[in-house]
């Protein structure tokens, strides 16, 4: 149909892709890859919104192409440490993004990666499927209980928020945080969370410490060689946030030389690539950035991206606008 010409830069879900094509014209990159920078800036001057995902790395280099047809980027996603928000903010162009509805599958991931990491779901399975598992023992790979245990939560935004509400519901877990930005009494009291002052006296407390704030310089390595030597030896690390945050070498050498426990982690710094020494480390779980992947969370995604494009092209301000 005639329409706004959009590009996706890799396939949705069915029931988004159907839905769009009411509305614009539409390409989805069959081959479903990361497209290349090249490609992204042909695709700059040939369509009138870009709809990227947290594997593209939308630069000022492609931005600033001349002749840019592009006037809207619909982010599939929350996260846009992968775009250079100054730079499109330099070329007139309008940047959205999907927040509140990858919330709830998101902390469930965050759930799951707490309690195979705590109970060695990872370590057990590779045995089992290796043909190594000898049957039960009384002292065969013992995990670690969390009822009462303090769970603290590095920021307090939605996903931390649903994180805290279930691991105290439904593991009996106590909530600590750190945040820049202190939640109200109301909102302490829903959950008893404790407000740290700092993050040292956060990491210092925490049997598990579960990372929820954004990527970007601010955060980048903030979990390093110092802070994991802060956190306690039977204390486990998750990361259902962004890779960056973390520096996986140096957390690679705390897992094996025992400095903490176990380690559940979602996102990666240059993902796909795993850090080899991360791959090899002891007492890992490793998931394959699947944090919103449920269906009904990416097909909400997609459609909280076909709203902001609605928006936009009948000349309404998007829902979801951050530039």
């Amino acid at each position: 149909m005639n329409g706004p010409r959009i590009l996706l830069t890799r396939r949705w879900p069915k029931a988004v892709e159907d839905a769009l094509r009411l509305n614009f014209e539409v390409t989805a990159n069959s081959d479903d890859v990361p497209m290349t920078a090249d490609q992204l800036k042909m695709a700059m001057r040939h369509y009138d919104a870009l709809c990227p995902t947290v594997s593209d790395r939308i630069t000022a280099e492609i931005l600033s192409v001349p002749d840019a047809r592009v006037r809207i980027i619909g982010n599939y996603g929350v996260g846009l440490d992968h775009i250079d928000m100054r730079a499109a903010k330099a070329a007139g162009i309008v940047v959205t993004n999907t927040p509140d509805v990858l919330t709830e599958s998101t902390a469930e991931l965050t759930l799951l990666l707490i309690l195979m990491a705590s109970r060695r779901a990872s370590d057990g399975e590779r045995e089992l499927r290796s043909g190594h598992w000898t049957g039960w023992r009384p002292i065969h790979m013992l995990g670690w209980s969390l009822a009462g245990r303090t769970l603290g939560l590095v920021g307090f935004g939605r996903i931390a928020r649903a994180t805290a509400q279930r691991a105290r519901a439904a593991l009996g877990m106590r909530i600590a945080y750190f945040s820049r930005h202190r939640a109200t009494p109301e909102d302490e009291e829903k959950l008893a969370a404790t407000h740290c002052n700092s993050l040292d006296e956060l990491i210092s407390i925490a049997d598990v410490l579960s990372l929820h704030c954004p990527g970007g310089a601010e955060t980048h390595h903030l979990i390093n060689r110092h802070r994991l030597g802060q956190m306690k030896r039977t204390a486990i690390l998750i990361n259902t946030a962004r890779g960056t945050i973390i520096n996986e070498f140096e957390l690679a050498a705390a897992l094996n030389s025992g400095q903490i426990a176990a380690a559940g982690l979602d996102v990666y710094e240059s993902e796909p690539a795993i850090h080899a020494a991360l791959l090899a480390a002891r007492n890992t779980v490793l998931l394959p950035h699947l944090g919103s992947a449920t269906l009904e969370t990416r097909t909400a995604m997609g459609m909280r991206v076909a709203e902001n494009l609605g928006r936009f092209f009948t000349g309404e301000p998007p829902v979801d606008r951050v530039v």
